[in-house]
C-alpha cells in the first residue's frame, strides 16, 4: 500500500498536466478557457489554435494515460501480488483520468476525459488481453457516429454509454465492468453543457473544408 500511494498520486499529476492550457500560453499567449466552448481538451484546442497544435494537445492527452499505466505500473507490479496487478493498473488509469477532468493546476476544472481515457484503454490493452475487443469496438463507435453526426461530443457521450455495455458482453471480469462504468460516467458528467446544447440544437459540427 506505501508504493502504490506515491503511484497514484504521480498518476493523478500526469494527469493533470493541462496540456492546452499551456499550448495556448506558448502558442498564441492567450487562455484557452476564454476562448471557443473554454473548455481544457484537445477538441477546443483544434478549435482555438489550430489543427496541428491541436493534433499535438490531443497525441499529448492521449499518452499521459498510456504512460500512466505502462510506466508506473510496470514499477510497482513487482511490489503487489499477481491477483491484484489488474486491479492496481486500473486504479492508476482512473486516477490519471480524475486527473485530466479536475486538475489540480487549473483549479480541478480540466478536460473531458475522453483522449486520457484512451490512452489508459490502449495502455490497459497490453496487459489485459480482453480489453482488446472492448478498446476496437469503442474506437469504431467512436469513428461511425461521428462519421455520421460530425460532432464530436455525441460520438463521446454514446461511445462512453456503450463501452460497459460491450465489458459486459466480452469480460467478466467486475472490476473491468465497474471500471468502464466509471470511465462512462465521468464522460457524461463533464459533457453536461454539451448534452444540452446537442438537444438544443446548438452543438457546433466539425468541418473540414472552410467556406
Amino acid at each position: 500500500m506505501l508504493w502504490i500511494i506515491p503511484g497514484l498520486v504521480v498518476s493523478y499529476l500526469i494527469g493533470s498536466v493541462p496540456t492546452a492550457y499551456i499550448f495556448g500560453r506558448f502558442f498564441k499567449n492567450i487562455d484557452i478557457r476564454k476562448f471557443g466552448s473554454g473548455n481544457v481538451g484537445a477538441t477546443n484546442a483544434l478549435r482555438v489554435l489550430g489543427k496541428r497544435v491541436g493534433f499535438v494537445v490531443l497525441f499529448l492527452d492521449v499518452l499521459k494515460g498510456f504512460l500512466c499505466v505502462l510506466i508506473i505500473g510496470n514499477i510497482l507490479i513487482p511490489r503487489v501480488t499477481l491477483a491484484s496487478r489488474e486491479t492496481l493498473l486500473i486504479i492508476l488509469g482512473l486516477s490519471c483520468v480524475c486527473g485530466h477532468i479536475w486538475t489540480v493546476f487549473l483549479r480541478f476544472k480540466g478536460g473531458k476525459g475522453v483522449a486520457a481515457s484512451l490512452g489508459v484503454l490502449l495502455g490497459l490493452s497490453l496487459k489485459i488481453a480482453i480489453l482488446k475487443p472492448i478498446l476496437i469496438l469503442s474506437i469504431l463507435t467512436w469513428l461511425a457516429v461521428f462519421v455520421i453526426s460530425r460532432i464530436v461530443s455525441v460520438a463521446s457521450i454514446l461511445t462512453a454509454l456503450l463501452m460497459p455495455v460491450y465489458t459486459f458482453l466480452f469480460a467478466e471480469s467486475k472490476v473491468l465492468l465497474l471500471f468502464t462504468f466509471l470511465l462512462s460516467v465521468f464522460v457524461i458528467i463533464r459533457h453536461r453543457s454539451n448534452i444540452i446544447r446537442v438537444c438544443q440544437g446548438k452543438e457546433k459540427r466539425v468541418t473540414f473544408v472552410k467556406k
